[in-house]
């Protein structure tokens, strides 16, 4: 019988190394897991304290110039809402004689985002309807029969509205574009 006392003895000590070994590893996993979430608590995103930027910046550093962007941003004042101006009636034109079309109709709105320029585009339009009957009068069938005819010509119409606001006191760049609403060719 005192054999086997010593055989119990001897089998009893490794069962209790596999335990204290489990236990040992738990107590490590919960430690990572505990360490993990108070870092990402307390200091932020792990990457932003451990990366450097492409320039020699920290992340830290990186974070704080994308708080200064916004900041800028933010001062920026939002964009206001579209206002169009028609210019009503539509303007009519003739081809020069023996073009297999002869006239041009054609609907134009001038879009802004200032109430002011609303008003300042309604006040000078008989001028710009001028000009713009002078810029669309100069064209031929081949010149507007395409798309990228067309596109030419609202370029040029924008940049001829633009000269007159100017020219009249206004601010160019308040009108942001001219859309052909109509494009009738007969």
């Amino acid at each position: 019988m005192s054999e086997a006392k010593p055989e119990a003895a001897a089998a009893t000590p490794p069962k209790s190394k596999k335990k204290l070994l489990l236990v040992i590893a738990a107590v490590v996993v919960l430690m990572g897991g505990g360490a993990g979430a108070y870092f990402a608590f307390f200091h932020g995103k792990s990457d932003e304290t451990a990366e450097a930027g492409k320039d020699g910046k920290s992340a830290k550093a990186d974070k704080n110039d994308k708080g200064k962007k916004k900041g800028k941003e933010e001062k920026k004042e939002p964009k206001l809402p579209a206002q169009f101006v028609e210019l009503d009636p539509p303007f009519v034109v003739n081809f020069a004689p023996g073009s297999t079309s002869r006239f041009l109709q054609v609907t134009v709105q001038l879009m802004t985002r200032e109430p002011e320029m609303s008003e300042f585009l309604k006040t000078n339009s008989p001028i710009i309807r001028n000009d713009l009957l002078l810029l669309l009068g100069n064209r031929t069938v081949e010149e507007v029969s395409t798309n990228e005819g067309r596109e030419a010509l609202r370029a040029k119409a924008l940049e001829t509205v633009r000269k007159i606001i100017t020219s009249e006191g206004g601010k160019g760049e308040g009108l942001e574009a001219v859309y052909f609403t109509s494009f009738v060719m007969q």
